[in-house]
């Protein structure tokens, strides 16, 4: 029998040969990695005076500000996310159990909208100094109160929401390693201070690293944040460049620095994860194991310890976050806060069901065959999700720019007639740029829910006759429901969260609730911001809450 049309290769040469799954897939990971292209090409693009003028001006303050940042978050984040994953997977104390699922919900509260609670909790006229100077009967310029807007307290920002990174990466880690090797350490008489530092901490070493590793590409993605708290960094530098200089190219070849940062972070990434796949080492992983029980002020001190950054990073600011909503919701809800809601929901729809389909064809492509110029479109297509949202927005409006002005051109010299711009500054230009940047979230969850299908059953159905695509339709997809609505909410989420590429990219006087909420900000409408802000943080809530879910019924023997 002939082989199915769909499965005869349609490009071969030599030896390269590309079924139809295999074409398709290659050509849309090449299409989706133009941005990342276009940032690198412009590296061979002559330096023009503005780039003069930022390296002996501004950019020694960029890279040092990103770098004291990311060091900054690095550590806090390292010291949260690993210490309350310790405590809630191996101690027993009040509250542990709350503990294990409350302390990813940070992760909900977008950095820039808990800069701006927290600059309206912190500031001049706000509660806790108002308080303050009641108390003590202070007056203006008798006491000192620490700085919000600096680049410590975009440290502390970021930290706050970004630790249940390394947390959750860790947690996971600490529940997979061996009891035997647990057991040991507690015979030869180790505490849970020795035990975490000589045994536990070691083997969890890779899946902290990946943890880190993300939350230092979301704190070099960051704009929101800084741009409020005035740290010059790469990512403002970027805007000031494009925006206030005029400078496209320049602002791309900053652009293109910054991503050799980030790919150096990938790399260690990757390499963490593959390492953290050698800790199951004995049968016994999942035997029940009785944790360390905390005595006296320990047990106590341990609660606090994981109440403090749940109480910093989510609680506090969405406490503050609701009274100013309840104060200001009549006036903020009306017909345009509606509209906002529509156009968030429309975007964040449309993008989930565009990458959950790219995603389906990329990866069942690789499935039918690895072929090596696929998998490398696929994975350049893959790295949006670590670059930040402004350098994906100047990698999409080039070339859209450049596509609009020759259509323009040609369309003058032959009908005298103009086009104006049909693709910049359109819903498809801002959409494109969304799967460009979180194409990879899909992905990901696709490839796991594909990995945990036997390739047995794909052989047993080509076996009675099954094309690629009944195979697809009919076994693979029912049984990825769950991975599949995990990726749909997933991209939902970061859609309507995401900021900086939402900026430049939308079409004139279309607004989201992220935009909105930043421009209230921007014009210290705190209160005004909240009602937006609070919508963000619901919509976070979703994936966040499936985690917790995950988390808290994960590894038995804990309870």
């Amino acid at each position: 029998m002939n082989a199915l049309p769909h499965s005869q290769p349609l490009f071969a040469k030599g030896k390269i040969r590309l079924n139809g799954w295999q074409l398709s897939s290659t050509l849309i990971a090449l299409l989706l990695a133009i941005p990342v292209v276009v940032i690198f090409s412009s590296i061979f693009v002559p330096l023009s005076s503005t780039w003069t003028h930022l390296r002996e001006t501004v950019l020694s303050e960029y890279i040092n500000n990103s770098l004291i940042l990311a060091l900054g978050v690095m550590l806090g984040t390292l010291l949260i996310g690993t210490a309350t994953a310790w405590l809630t997977t191996m101690c027993r104390f009040p509250g542990r159990r709350i503990f294990e699922w409350a302390l990813l919900l940070p992760l909900a509260m977008p950095a820039y909208i808990i800069a701006y609670t927290y600059t309206g909790i912190l500031d001049f006229a706000g509660p806790v100094q108002t308080a303050l100077r009641e108390w003590m009967g202070w007056g203006y310029g008798d006491y000192w109160f620490p700085q919000i807007r600096s680049i410590g307290g975009a440290i502390t920002m970021l930290s706050l929401v970004l630790y249940p990174y390394v947390y959750l990466l860790a947690r996971a880690s600490f529940l997979e390693q061996s009891v035997t090797v647990m057991e040991v350490s507690r015979s030869l008489g180790d505490g849970s201070w020795r035990a975490f530092r000589r045994v536990a901490l070691p083997l969890a070493r890779p899946a902290i690293v990946a943890g880190v590793s993300l939350a230092l590409m979301e704190t070099l993605a960051d704009y929101g944040t800084v741009q409020y708290f005035g740290v010059s960094t790469f990512t403002t530098g970027i805007f000031r460049t494009w925006f206030g200089l005029g400078d496209a190219t320049s602002a791309s070849q900053l652009a293109a620095l910054l991503l050799s940062f980030l790919f150096v972070l990938i790399v260690v990434e990757k390499y963490s994860r593959r390492r953290a796949r050698y800790h199951h080492t004995s049968s016994s992983a999942y035997r029940p194991l009785a944790g360390y029980q905390l005595q006296g002020w320990r047990r106590w001190g341990a609660t606090a310890a994981c109440l403090l950054p749940l109480l910093l990073g989510f609680i506090l600011p969405a406490s503050q976050l609701s009274l100013w909503a309840l104060e200001t919701w009549q006036e903020m809800v009306n017909d345009d806060f509606y509209r906002l809601i529509s156009n968030s929901l429309l975007l964040a729809s449309a993008t989930a069901l565009l990458a959950l389909s790219i995603a389906l064809l990329l990866a069942y492509g690789l499935r039918i065959k690895r072929h090596p110029i696929t998998s490398a479109a696929v994975q350049t297509a893959g790295l949006g999700y670590a670059i930040p949202g402004t350098v994906i927005a100047i990698g999409v409006i080039i070339p859209f720019a450049w596509i609009d002005n020759s259509i323009d051109g040609w369309m003058r010299e032959q009908f005298n007639y103009s086009t104006g711009l049909l693709l910049s500054g359109t819903l498809f230009a801002l959409i494109f740029g969304y799967l460009v940047r979180f194409l990879s979230v899909s992905l990901q969850t696709v490839e796991s829910g594909l990995s945990k299908i036997r390739p047995n059953m794909d052989e047993a159905a080509r076996s009675l006759g099954a094309s690629s695509r009944t195979i697809l339709f009919k076994i693979h997809l029912p049984l990825m429901r769950g991975s599949l609505l995990t990726a749909l909410l997933l991209v939902f989420v970061d859609v309507m969260k995401e900021l900086p590429a939402t900026l430049v990219l939308r079409p004139f006087n279309f607004n989201t609730l992220a935009v909105r909420a930043f421009e209230l900000a921007s014009d210290e409408r705190l209160a005004d911001s909240s009602t937006a802000a609070l919508m963000i943080i619901m919509a976070g809530l979703i994936p966040v809450l499936l985690l917790s879910y995950s988390i808290s019924h994960s590894r038995k023997k804990l309870n």
